[in-house]
């Protein structure tokens, strides 16, 4: 698996007339090598593909890097590259634009000063857009986790709870079953909070009439699931439901929709559209959804502005909602992936309203 990312990587240095790429991004050397600690690089060049870390990795390293030259730095890891000669026949150095501060591209101008130093953006990314059998199987296992995580959750939400109570539980409950972590800091925005799509979890105690937004996934060896679900406690007004309804039609729609070859920016318009025509267009206030792998945020992007079209493999969240301010917001989430007629769920909890 890794050989033919290296040699499609190949291809695109090819492309771009280099002659080699620095690899810093701990996503991208992980996706390339298997490596899951915190400090190394990778160069890649036509003739070899070489691993640099500290000795602190000595061990986790050799268990880990398959297909790749080791080697433990003494010093900083750009001074190994250099005192290896690993650049030697390199002149045109590719590097991770988005990846990289300005203060760090600094040091690598006074470390690699026979190479000059060529901005790229995304490569590795858009190798990864579209999954293998084995990133599929670690997505799947983490949205069989999260999944069953909101059902377990459920019977802990009553009056009287916090958001941060129920936000603990979600991230004890998915490492109890398996998770290595949670993907990003639990949502549980309840009442009028709900219409801050990214609300953080607060002392805010739970109240009866009250809508409750839980969005929270996890990792499971690096792969990461996200869901979305609002519940309401004890009753529902007849605007949230109404509400609820049209959230739900528009998700409906856009799953429906999915399918490879599909422009992100025309999924979009499919559950914008159904919103819109419900008379709350402008209370969606967000793209329909991100893709889903090794980061919780990658691409492709499910947004009005995108320019990339889903392929067979990719994964993708889709999560229209409606925010409306001083009453409280509707979001439902739904991880899937593309196939060439269609998508697969991933993630399964019920979508039904729910009343607590």
């Amino acid at each position: 698996m890794r050989s033919r990312r290296t040699t499609a990587l190949r291809k695109e240095l090819t492309r771009l007339r280099l002659d080699a790429l620095l690899i810093t991004s701990n996503r991208n050397i992980r996706y390339l090598t298997g490596f899951t600690g915190s400090n190394a690089l990778c160069v890649l060049t036509n003739n070899g593909q070489y691993f640099v870390t500290d000795s602190r990795y000595t061990i986790q390293s050799r268990a880990e890097v398959r297909g790749w030259k080791r080697f433990i730095a003494a010093d900083s890891l750009a001074g190994e590259v250099v005192r290896r000669k690993l650049l030697v026949d390199s002149r045109r150095l590719g590097f991770e634009s988005s990846h990289l501060d300005f203060a760090r591209y600094r040091a690598y101008r006074r470390e690699f000063k026979k190479q000059s130093l060529v901005a790229t953006d995304g490569i590795i990314e858009e190798l990864g857009i579209a999954k293998s059998a084995t990133e599929l199987a670690r997505i799947k296992r983490a949205a069989a986790i999260t999944d069953r995580v909101f059902k377990e959750i459920l019977r802990e939400i009553r009056p009287g709870v916090s958001e941060l109570d129920i936000s603990a539980e979600i991230s004890y409950r998915q490492r109890r079953h398996g998770a290595d972590k949670d993907a990003f800091d639990p949502i549980v925005a309840s009442g009028k909070r709900s219409a801050l799509p990214h609300a953080r979890a607060s002392k805010k105690k739970f109240k009866a009439g009250e809508g409750i937004v839980l969005d929270f996934g996890c990792t499971v060896e690096g792969y990461h699931s996200d869901l979305t679900r609002t519940v309401f406690i004890g009753s529902v007004s007849r605007k949230m439901r109404e509400i609820y309804t049209l959230v739900r039609a528009a998700q409906t729609n856009a799953i429906q929709a999915t399918r490879s070859d599909l422009e992100a920016r025309a999924l979009d318009a499919v559950a914008r559209k159904t919103i819109s025509d419900g008379g709350w267009g402008r209370y969606f206030v967000h793209s329909l959804g991100h893709g889903l792998g090794l980061d919780v945020h990658e691409a492709p992007r499910i947004s009005s502005l995108s320019r990339d079209t889903l392929v067979p493999g990719c994964v993708i969240t889709i999560e229209p909602g409606v925010y409306i301010p001083n009453l409280g917001g509707v979001r439902i989430e739904d991880d899937v992936v593309v196939t060439k007629r269609g998508c697969d769920l991933l993630t399964r909890s019920s979508k039904e309203l729910i009343i607590l």
